[in-house]
């Protein structure tokens, strides 16, 4: 018989089993599976197509077939059918609470980009008004060609008026 001597700080050999822990998310997904299938019209087909065998072998068949009693109301199938919805109900439960999670993460990432997107736009628009107000200071500040020609002629104007120190 060997021992056993697996130490922390030294990797498992090659005939060492690992056991892979179950993962909450892959339990989550299959109780997602579940309530999906449970809200379809093939699950309402199948349970009622169960049902309806259910009660015609356990009415028509020789009673020495028959495993559930008509005259007692059908009790195992009424067992059977209250095991599947006490079953049912929670695993409803754990797939609406995993879609709240989502729910609440997808919210919180479209707020996150609405700010994100509210900042930007807010940026741009200070940028479009620094802009304009930029334009405006040079147009302002521009020389048309009306008032270059009108400031050139109030010069020569001045020129001609003023007497010539040579002469």
């Amino acid at each position: 018989m060997a021992k056993n001597n697996a130490r922390l700080d030294a990797p498992l050999g090659r005939g060492a089993v690992r056991q892979k822990p179950v993962s909450r998310d892959r339990f989550g997904r299959f109780t997602e599976w579940i309530a999906r299938a449970m809200g379809t019209p093939a699950f309402l087909l199948l349970l009622s197509l169960f049902c309806v065998l259910w009660i015609g072998w356990n009415t028509l068949m020789p009673d020495s077939v028959r495993f559930d009693d008509a005259a007692l109301g059908f009790t195992a199938l009424t067992l059977m059918l209250s095991l599947q919805a006490s079953y049912a109900a929670p695993l409803i439960l754990l797939a609406q609470n995993r879609q709240d999670d989502r729910d609440r993460v997808q919210i919180e990432q479209d707020r996150q980009r609405a700010e994100r997107n509210l900042a930007d736009t807010e940026y741009l628009a200070r940028e479009i008004v620094a802009l304009r107000m930029s334009l405006e200071e040079r147009n302002a500040q521009a020389v048309t060609r009306d008032v270059l020609r009108q400031e050139l002629k109030a010069l020569l104007a001045e020129l001609e008026d003023t007497p010539d120190k040579k002469s």
